[in-house]
């Protein structure tokens, strides 16, 4: 993507810099008045719009641009409400930002190669300053730093929303439309500060994502679904689906993946499971994780695959790819959606379907949501054991049933009880995640698929979560043993696993 699309400009012969099409159509802007386009005077009055039409005698600019200098960025302010004192910062701000980057536009190379993220920062550096004191204009370190990261980000990175990407502190960020934004922090929901000039800047952040995946989003696409180079997900919707302008969700991952000894610290797990879960991956079972919307299946996922030996071969299938395996002998697959022609559709089915033929001893499926349920089924009943794979479900029985619809969902006129049977068979273990009120993620239910019971799947849990009480907003409890012992346990001694029998909260000196 080229510097004048990022920035979402254009340039004459002469280099003069030039709005684009999509911003001409939505007016254009009264000198003074703030970058939010409300069409108010930056300083806020009738009176102050006339003083910055006037000339600057000592800058030589116009009076425009002696509005934006530095005696009128919080300190020559009408009296007037806090709020209306920010709002006149933040246009002071903006304004002052718009105009720096179209001078450094016009400046700079169109042609530069933006691969080369130093380089570029360099010039951009060195320009900045010089046009700083070519207009000059005044400003704190402070304001100076923060101005030249903000049309930094707009060029290099991801616009408003880069120091939101670059805060560890933040799990997710959500924009909805040009004007709000929230972030997710230790499982809270919080609204930012930060805001898009309008619909057309946040589309041109979406577009700089999209773009170099082959992915598109428009009018006939306004849907889809991307990761950034780090794994971070991504999803965008844009109108007329959205009513709120271009919407934007992104689950950020850590740069270094979260392992069994974090989600013990956290709370979510504790010593006693974690080793009961390395045997079960060690073990061959079939697990399948379970949960809501963002209770952390997928990094659950990612610590029971990190149990899985360096000497077996894992296929992964995500629809984005978003597992960070830490084994060598890793191939991971991403479907693809339809081209703009309606063809070219490899599905996560597709993708379970030829994984068979590629010799896997892992076959790790990112989320199971239709039909490739039956796929991966007959994957873990031929020979594939020890797949994993997640589900969106409320609960182990709920999962079930779960399964038993999206098989369905393959097209086949199967009878329930075969399905079941299907099932049964297959799936030796449910772990199921939930996210409590506190905003935290437990592991609630580590459930046993025993078998068929006339028609009915038998479930024996034999680990619970069990809450003691809250402190300060907090849930106080944690995950403990029913006393019962799973019969997979005797496939364990097949591979020289052995369990101390105080895991399941029982007293026997060892387990047959």
């Amino acid at each position: 993507m080229s510097l004048l699309k990022r920035l979402g400009t254009t340039q004459d012969l002469t280099g003069n810099s030039q709005k684009s099409p999509n911003q001409q159509q939505q007016g254009t802007q009264k000198p003074g008045t703030g970058g939010g386009g409300q069409g108010k005077p930056a300083g806020g009055t009738g009176q102050q719009s006339s003083q910055t039409e006037q000339r600057d005698p000592q800058s030589g600019g116009s009076g425009e641009l002696g509005a934006l200098r530095r005696p009128n960025i919080g300190t020559q302010q009408q009296p007037g409400t806090a709020q209306q004192q920010q709002q006149q910062k933040s246009d002071n701000f903006n304004d002052l930002k718009s105009r720096i980057q179209n001078r450094l536009i016009s400046e700079l190379d169109p042609r530069m190669d933006l691969g080369n993220q130093e380089e570029v920062r360099r010039t951009v550096e060195e320009t900045f300053a010089s046009v700083l004191e070519a207009e000059h204009i005044v400003l704190t370190r402070v304001e100076r730093m923060r101005l030249f990261e903000s049309i930094s980000a707009e060029i290099l990175g991801y616009g408003p929303i880069e120091p939101l990407l670059k805060d560890d502190s933040v799990s997710e960020v959500m924009v909805n439309g040009p004007r709000q934004t929230y972030v997710e922090r230790a499982g809270r929901l919080e609204r930012t500060d930060v805001t898009f000039q309008d619909d057309d800047h946040v589309m041109r952040v979406i577009d700089r994502i999209v773009s170099p995946l082959g992915r598109r989003i428009d009018e006939s696409s306004p849907m889809v679904d991307a990761r950034l180079p780090d794994g971070s997900r991504i999803n965008a919707v844009i109108p007329p689906i959205s009513l709120v302008g271009p919407t934007l969700t992104i689950r950020k991952f850590s740069k270094d993946p979260l392992t069994s000894d974090d989600l013990v610290r956290f709370g979510t797990l504790t010593p006693e499971i974690v080793t009961f879960l390395k045997a079960c991956v060690e073990g061959r079972l079939n697990i399948i994780v379970s949960g809501g919307t963002g209770s952390g299946k997928t990094t659950m996922l990612n610590v029971l695959s990190s149990f899985i030996p360096d000497d077996e071969r894992i296929v992964t299938m995500e629809n984005a790819a978003e597992l960070q395996l830490r084994q060598d002998h890793v191939v991971t697959l991403e479907s693809r959606p339809a081209n703009i022609e309606g063809k070219g559709e490899v599905s996560i089915q597709d993708l379970v379907v030829n994984s068979l033929r590629m010799r896997p001893d892992r076959v790790v499926v990112g989320e199971c949501r239709s039909g490739e349920t039956l796929d991966m089924l007959q994957a873990m009943n031929t020979g594939h054991d020890g797949s994993l794979t997640t589900v969106h479900s409320n609960g182990p029985r709920d999962t079930l049933s779960r399964l038993e619809t999206m098989c369905l969902m393959a097209g086949y006129d199967l009878p329930i009880r075969a399905i079941r049977e299907q099932i049964a068979s297959a799936v030796d273990l449910i772990l199921h995640q939930s996210r409590m009120k506190d905003g935290s993620r437990r592991v609630t239910y580590i459930t046993e698929v025993q078998g068929m019971e006339g028609d009915v799947i038998v479930l024996q849990d034999v680990f619970t979560f069990e809450q003691t009480g809250q402190e300060n907003g907090k849930i106080i409890g944690s995950i403990k043993p029913t006393g019962i012992r799973p019969k997979f346990i005797e496939r364990f001694e097949s591979h020289s696993i052995y369990l101390p029998p105080n895991i399941f909260g029982t007293s026997y000196e060892r387990m047959f």
